[in-house]
């Protein structure tokens, strides 16, 4: 429980009350705190993985509470986004946020419904990708503003409609490959279990 990838993730955990509290404010520099925060947990995401294989201490709870951590801090970035009207227009479509939102439920109550069958689904590499991207997004987002003429918003929107397309896309697949699992194991095993 208390290796350091996992102590990673729960400090990501830990950051979204804060990131929540920075995004009620709609001024540049708050902005800008946001956006370093985000980045800074986005870091420890890399490390968490890196540090779990390099040290072998590669665990179920890590496989579960990585994603869930990326996850939390993604969709509570998005959700006050959403919800945020900066220069007299919304930050973010909330039917794509919704969308986004409708995904990683999806997936997120699969990798339990997994679990009762004893089949547990990492992190597949699609998903990472998606994380990345998102990540970008969230982080373009959050700063807004235009700095040394770069427009932060519109690089931000361009990465979440795509991050959006692959989390469609890896949704399905997280499906497919769950489908493909249960029925690998037998209705014997099943049964057995009930």
């Amino acid at each position: 429980m208390w290796t350091l990838p996992n102590l990673l993730s729960l400090f990501r955990i830990a950051i979204i009350p804060l990131l929540v509290y920075l995004l009620t404010f709609t001024d540049p520099v708050s902005a800008l705190w946001a956006a370093f925060l985000f980045l800074l947990a986005s870091l420890t995401d890399f490390f968490d993985g890196y540090l779990a294989r390099r040290n072998q201490s590669v665990s179920n709870l890590g496989k579960i509470l990585d994603p869930l951590a990326d996850k939390l801090m993604i969709l509570s970035a998005l959700v006050m986004l959403a919800a945020m009207d900066r220069m007299d227009e919304p930050e973010v479509p909330a039917w794509l946020v919704a969308a986004v939102v409708a995904r990683e439920t999806a997936v997120t109550i699969l990798r339990g419904i997994a679990l009762t069958e004893g089949i547990v689904m990492e992190a597949e590499e699609l998903g990472k990708y998606k994380f990345v991207l998102q990540s970008f997004a969230v982080f373009g987002l959050l700063v807004h503003y235009p700095h040394l003429g770069i427009d932060f918003y519109a690089i931000g929107m361009y990465f979440l409609v795509v991050s959006a397309v692959i989390a469609i896309w890896s949704g399905v697949n997280y499906h497919l490959r769950f489908f493909q699992l249960w029925r690998q194991k037998g209705p014997a095993a099943r049964l057995s279990r009930n």
